[in-house]
């Protein structure tokens, strides 16, 4: 069974009633698990570019504070279900390992070897984003983690680009990660396509998805085009579950709706219906 994953992003406008609704609509629309991001501007982007950028200094209004963390953890136990966050910064980690089930690290920091070290060796479990990389970093950075403590990340495909064009979501790179570094893999989504997470999943075998929601159209990130609607989402998780649940176990035989119908096949003897044994009791 594919375990979801909701990406709150930045879309939380710094407001904890909106936190726990984002808890609160993850788990109704049936994810295993809710995402967030703590970052720091001034520990995201160098001095630099934070003195030449208003559009960069502006984004301060997206942080997540810090003492927002242990209330969406208890939300998620309350809700039954998984509480993860992203650290940007090192102290990050330290900050967010007594609350969050895992440690999810994106694609812009999988070539930074101390906040991996850092995650792995808290010995929670680990995601990993891999856009924009090359398969030869994304097996560096595996090895970062195994050697550290992280014994078996999930990595996950996707296309960093905000919103992603179907046709460059290039899912055979699922199987690519996955042959290269034994790891269980996934699909991070920027589409918003249904097709294609049908497709990740149901042909490339994706573990785990994520994706990213808004609650309302009303985030911060939305207008950008890569946010999924709660409404949206439900329906394409129920139909992929429904998908599974439609595998059976495999053994051909009868099953009981079409147990019925089975006396009124056409008899081996004459090739009339129904079978014999019934036609004269027949009303």
């Amino acid at each position: 069974m594919t375990f979801f994953i909701a990406e709150v992003s930045s879309n939380h406008s710094s407001d904890v009633k909106r936190c726990l609704d984002f808890v609160n609509c993850a788990a109704d629309i049936g994810c295993d698990a809710v995402k967030f991001q703590l970052f720091k501007i001034d520990k995201l982007f160098s001095s630099e570019i934070l003195k030449e950028s208003e559009e960069h200094r502006s984004r301060k209004k997206w942080e997540l504070p810090i003492d927002f963390i242990p209330e969406i953890s208890k939300q998620c136990k309350k809700r039954e279900i998984q509480f993860s966050c992203t650290p940007f910064y090192i102290e990050a980690v330290e900050e967010l390992e007594p609350y969050v089930d895992f440690f999810k690290i994106a694609s812009y920091e999988l070539l930074w070897d101390d906040l991996l070290s850092v995650c792995a060796s808290t010995e929670k479990p680990i995601i990993l984003s891999t856009g924009m990389a090359t398969i030869e970093e994304i097996t560096h950075a595996v090895e970062v983690l195994r050697n550290s403590g992280c014994s078996k990340p999930r990595l996950l495909h996707c296309t960093s680009a905000y919103p992603t064009p179907y046709k460059e979501a290039n899912l055979s790179a699922i199987e690519t990660i996955r042959k290269s570094t034994g790891c269980e893999t996934g699909w991070s989504d920027h589409t918003v396509e249904p097709a294609v997470l049908h497709r990740a999943i149901h042909h490339w075998g994706s573990k785990v998805i994520e994706f990213h929601l808004d609650l309302d159209g009303k985030g911060e990130e939305f207008s950008a085009g890569h946010c999924w609607l709660p409404e949206e989402m439900a329906l394409l998780i129920s139909d992929i579950r429904k998908g599974f649940d439609a595998d059976g176990d495999g053994i051909k035989e009868p099953v009981d709706s079409e147990a019925p119908d089975r006396l009124w096949r056409a008899d081996p003897s004459d090739g009339l219906r129904p079978m014999k044994e019934i036609r004269n009791n027949w009303k």
